[in-house]
């Protein structure tokens, strides 16, 4: 199949059009190169331009008559940022795809997997989640993708289109074959700032250290990029399997199941590198929440996908992309 992937230039979105070649789908790129970069197009069709653009996107469909699909990428993702510049994320995260869900609407584009956030849960005593679970965003960025799974559910009921969302946390990792990772040379999570910190010889600060968790830091599931990207391709194959027009929209926890505190991922990072590193602890930032990691059973069952690599891959890949990152950028500014 053909799929167009927006922000197919960024981080997930690249790492997604890999696996769909990888699995036999052509994959057509749409990225404003806001965070994005032009390299991680490698040789596929890709449109720069803004996906709540109406114009473009019939662009798009006029010189790809034959998309298939949409994998809905785009976004603005910084907590932080979120909170200081909550009208900034609505306009972009809600605001612009529900512009591209009438330019869908027009050219009778039905399906769309959109790239959600496991952080629209509310945090459980256990502190996992499944699909049932209850919802409470702790940031503007995650009630932006909370409020798009509500347009989309409401979207899908009303036939305007098909949807299957996929909720995660952090990817961290590389392609296999580092073609493309993180595109920013100092990222804003939690392994990404470990590894600046490391490079650079100075301390890691812990945000939040008196959290209800185990050891008082918070909570995640880290999953490998490539596993994510999988299930995306996952999605795409059993769309019509498991979004029929009978029953159009369909949410997936996409995750591990293991939850990892910040200073449980410090203690794998130190047993990857062999270092020690040294830690200071510092307030919560603004948007934080303790955590949560998925259940991810109905992913198991229905679109027969399971992660398949453990954190300290994702570790080894992040640290042998962060080595050939500059490389990358180098090339993206020249």
């Amino acid at each position: 199949m053909k799929v167009l992937i927006t922000g197919g230039a960024g981080f997930i979105g690249s790492t997604v059009a890999s696996a769909c070649e990888e699995a036999g789908h052509r994959p057509v790129l749409l990225d404003d190169l806001s965070t994005g970069l032009s390299a991680f197009a490698l040789g596929r069709p890709l449109f720069v331009g803004d996906v709540g653009d109406p114009a473009l996107i019939s662009r798009v469909v006029s010189e790809h008559p034959d998309i298939d699909a949409v994998v809905h990428c785009a976004a603005k993702i910084v907590v932080p940022d979120s909170v200081a510049k909550p009208l900034d994320y609505y306009a972009n995260n809600v605001g612009k795809g529900v512009e591209l869900l009438r330019s869908m609407a027009e050219h009778a584009i039905t399906r769309l997997v959109f790239s959600s956030s496991a952080s629209i849960y509310a945090v459980s005593d256990d502190f996992t989640v499944d699909e049932e679970s209850p919802l409470a965003p702790a940031s503007p960025y995650a009630a932006t993708k909370a409020m798009f799974e509500t347009i989309l559910e409401d979207a899908s009921r009303a036939g305007d289109v098909r949807a299957v969302s996929l909720r995660y946390f952090n990817p961290i990792g590389a392609d296999p074959e580092l073609r493309t990772g993180l595109s920013v040379a100092e990222p804003s999570h939690a392994l990404g700032r470990l590894i600046s910190s490391w490079r650079a010889g100075r301390p890691f600060t812990i945000t939040g250290h008196d959290w209800p968790t185990p050891d008082g830091t918070g909570i995640r599931d880290y999953i490998h990029v490539w596993d994510l990207a999988r299930a995306h391709v996952a999605a795409l194959e059993r769309f019509d399997e498991v979004a029929p027009a009978s029953d159009p929209y369909r949410a997936y926890n996409i995750g591990t199941g293991r939850g990892v505190t910040v200073r449980e991922l410090i203690t794998a990072f130190e047993n990857v590198t062999g270092d020690t590193v040294d830690v200071v602890e510092g307030p919560r930032r603004p948007g934080d929440s303790a955590g949560v990691y998925t259940r991810s059973e109905r992913a198991g069952r229905e679109l027969g996908w399971r992660a398949e690599r453990v954190l300290e891959d994702g570790i080894r890949d992040s640290l042998a992309w962060a080595e050939r990152l500059p490389e990358v950028l180098g090339v993206a500014s020249a």
